[in-house]
């Protein structure tokens, strides 16, 4: 006897599976191309719905409420945004406006070395505000970092930093 089920359409998927299909579709997306250049809204996941469920408003209705439940920000094109919420979406983006505000530049730390002055005593803190505003230092570090039991410096100089911290400290 057939089976009478292999003919029947297939059913509607649950809102559960839109979410995880649409979480893969958009994936996929911004793994091959970097960024979502094709989903602004529920409609645009339709067609590749409608390649696995019979197309029908009921359908329609379940993607979209998958796409609202997910509660997916845009970006300034309209594009979803995948794996961000809301709030880190507007993080970001304060981020962002403080890096260009500050004239952020990134910058590897390849061609600098290291110096680590070790310290003990309750005197660290002001030791470092000092060194980080003095002028003498300006030109030999580029950074100076409080750690725990010392001072880290990045210079392009390691060798005439040390001259100068090491004529300081046998003065």
């Amino acid at each position: 006897m057939a089976d009478l089920n292999s003919s029947a359409p297939r059913s509607n998927p649950s809102r559960a599976t839109c979410e995880d299909i649409i979480k893969r579709i958009l994936m996929t997306e911004v793994l091959e191309k970097g960024t979502n250049e094709h989903f602004k809204t529920a409609s645009d996941f339709m067609s590749y719905f409608q390649s696995l469920y019979p197309a029908s408003d009921s359908l329609t209705k379940q993607v979209q409420r998958a796409v609202k439940s997910l509660h997916m920000p845009k970006d300034e094109r309209g594009y979803f945004i995948i794996n961000k919420t809301e709030a880190q979406l507007d993080q970001d983006k304060e981020i962002a406006f403080l890096m260009k505000k500050n004239k952020a530049v990134v910058e590897t730390f390849v061609e600098y070395e290291t110096l680590f002055l070790k310290l003990e005593g309750n005197h660290k803190d002001y030791l470092y505000q000092l060194l980080s505003e003095s002028e003498t230092f300006a030109e030999k570090v580029i950074t100076i970092v409080n750690s725990s039991n010392g001072l880290i410096f990045y210079t392009k100089n390691k060798q005439q930093l040390e001259i100068l911290i090491n004529s300081l400290i046998n003065r």
